[in-house]
């Protein structure tokens, strides 16, 4: 190959920044419209069986398909892994649309399995590109920049059912049909943008150097790394958090924002939600990336700022908790003073949840630079996160208390942190090229395109 050059734009089609920004807002059109709508709880519905239901189905085959994401992204490369995930987004949106009518939740379950798969390979994907394309002292610095791109998602995906059921009155159970079809508008839109991403072999950084020079796997390598995982220390010391990261969205939705708040506060709320997402991430990147000149002490500073601050939002749920009356729904305009505290505890879920996640996300790629195991590592996460996430609403739906759930959370994401602070120590290297990457396959040399597109 060719000697490297340097060169100083950071707005070049083929540089980390700009694909970062892509991939962004790909996931801005799905997985954050996806995140707006299940904020609404029970998917904008009365009763939260049939969404329940549909995301258990989901987060099963997510569990699957994540862990395996990794390696179907190395063999087909960005753009078949992030189309076909994206358009499984649409149908879902769809599903609930098709159950406003008939009221037959078969539909939304089977779309709900079919997102799994499609989730588990567009994260995998998205985890890749995120932790493998940029600079490796600015990894931090670009997870808050994809994070507060894909919340935004959030944030409009609030505005939509919140103006499209403003005047609805507080008899209306369910969004209408306009809410649905507007996700629907956005989650083709972040089909499309998916085929713009460019594969890490034709990503060039401001120095010159390419993000791998992998071009193509195989299936028989794939099941044998991927199998590796799960014995692989590192993995099993994230798996507290990989199950907790989203173990604790059940409660969060379902026994704050649907249980305590009527439709169109809820919608409200997730505009808030989804933007304390983008100002925790933007807080956590610059403490993982800037802190101090320690690349392990800025992790074990980052993780204790979490820990601490997560302490105090489950001590501040706790105490919603016991004193929230079942039956009593605030309303942002008529409720008064009591509408406040539930809010604000609210919006830190928001706050903890991104900070949590993009800490969990640095420590991932701290561990590696090549996005062939990048892959398999946030496919790995991916996948456990969904174990979880399965589980959980399970669990709501056999009618666990909400103080019991709320406990749950708790327990699991302080387990977490320990365990992140030991694999921070015994595994993050000052010297940030001296970590593990892949073994390169050779390819015929015919495959080689040394042009920067």
């Amino acid at each position: 190959m060719p000697e490297t050059t340097k060169t100083c734009s950071l707005f070049r089609y083929n540089s980390p920044f700009v694909q970062i920004f892509l991939i962004g807002l790909v996931c801005f059109c799905c997985p954050g419209m996806f995140n707006a709508l299940s904020g609404m709880g029970g998917g904008g519905q009365v009763n939260p069986t049939a969404s329940n239901n549909s995301l258990t189905a989901l987060y099963t085959t997510f569990a699957v398909f994540g862990i395996l994401g990794g390696g179907i992204y190395n063999i087909l490369g960005p753009h078949l892994t992030l189309f076909a995930g994206c358009s499984t987004y649409v149908l879902y949106a769809g599903s609930f649309l098709y159950y406003n009518h008939q009221q037959h939740q078969t539909f939304a379950i089977v779309s709900g399995a079919l997102l799994g798969i499609g989730a588990g390979l567009l994260w995998a994907a998205q985890g890749a590109i995120m932790t493998s394309y940029p600079p490796v002292n600015r990894k931090g610095t670009y997870i808050s920049i994809f994070w507060s791109i894909f919340n935004m998602g959030g944030v409009i995906g609030g505005l939509i059912p919140f103006i499209l059921n403003y005047h609805r009155g507080d008899s209306a159970a369910t969004v209408n049909d306009g809410t649905y079809i507007g996700f629907m508008v956005f989650m083709s839109l972040g089909a499309v943008l998916s085929l713009t991403i460019l594969p890490a072999s034709k990503v060039v950084r401001d120095d010159g150097t390419r993000c791998t020079n992998m071009l193509y796997s195989n299936v028989a390598t794939e099941c044998v790394e991927i199998l590796k995982l799960f014995y692989n220390n590192k993995m099993l010391l994230m798996l507290p958090a990989a199950w907790a990261s989203n173990f604790f969205y059940t409660y969060q939705f379902n026994h704050v924002n649907k249980t305590q708040f009527n439709l169109r506060t809820r919608g409200l709320n997730n505009v808030f939600y989804w933007g304390a997402q983008m100002l925790g991430s933007v807080g956590i990147g610059y403490i993982m990336d800037f802190s101090f000149k320690s690349r392990s002490k800025r992790g074990i500073v980052g993780i204790g700022v979490v820990a601490i601050l997560g302490s105090a939002i489950w001590g501040a749920a706790l105490a919603n908790q016991i004193k929230h009356q079942k039956g009593e729904i605030l309303d942002f305009k008529d409720s008064g003073s009591g509408f406040a505290g539930p809010f604000v505890l609210y919006f830190s879920f928001g706050l903890l949840d991104a900070m949590f996640q993009s800490m969990v996300y640095w420590v991932i790629g701290a561990l590696a630079n090549d996005s062939e195991v990048l892959s398999r590592y946030t496919g790995f996460y991916k996948g456990i996160q969904s174990a979880g996430a399965a589980v959980a609403r399970q669990i709501d739906n056999h009618n666990v208390s909400p103080m019991s759930q709320l406990v749950v959370n708790w327990v699991l994401t302080t387990i977490s942190y320990p365990l992140l602070l030991v694999l921070v120590v015994l595994a993050v290297k000052e010297d940030e090229n001296a970590i593990e990457e892949p073994v390169k396959q050779v390819a015929p040399s015919s495959v080689y395109n040394d042009s920067v597109q």
